[in-house]
């Protein structure tokens, strides 16, 4: 179901955008999140802009859901994730699970705070 990661940590995914080792795939997604304050949703989340960012307004544990429309393999998922900035409200955790549907989601990856923070806004890509 995943492969291992053959991107070199570090490494700066717009440049392999520009060399056509990655695309980025999230356009083709329809995203979803399962709450947010009014302003701070999926397009500031999703953008450039490292001033912009989704805030979530409910109880835990708060998501991200990504969907494809077909069955579509995913290699590289990049984060953003400032905790130097907002410890308090930055998460501690990070879960990823793919499947084909809601009810057969399966963990592939979990990460914490000491985990590589990059210093820009990633996109989803796939290589």
């Amino acid at each position: 179901m995943t492969t291992p990661n053959k991107t070199p940590p570090g490494t700066d995914p717009e440049q392999l955008e520009k060399t056509g080792t990655v695309r980025e795939i999230g356009s083709q997604a329809v995203w979803s999140l399962s709450s947010c304050k009014p302003g701070f949703g999926v397009d500031q989340l999703r953008d450039d802009n490292l001033e912009t960012y989704w805030q979530s307004d409910g109880s835990q544990p708060h998501l991200v859901n990504i969907q494809f429309r077909r069955k579509t393999t995913v290699k590289t998922l990049y984060i953003y994730a400032d905790y130097k900035s907002d410890e308090s409200y930055t998460p501690s955790k990070i879960s990823a699970k793919v499947g084909n549907n809601f009810h057969n989601l399966q963990e592939i990856r979990l990460g914490d705070k000491r985990d590589h923070v990059s210093k820009k806004k990633k996109r989803l890509m796939v290589s």
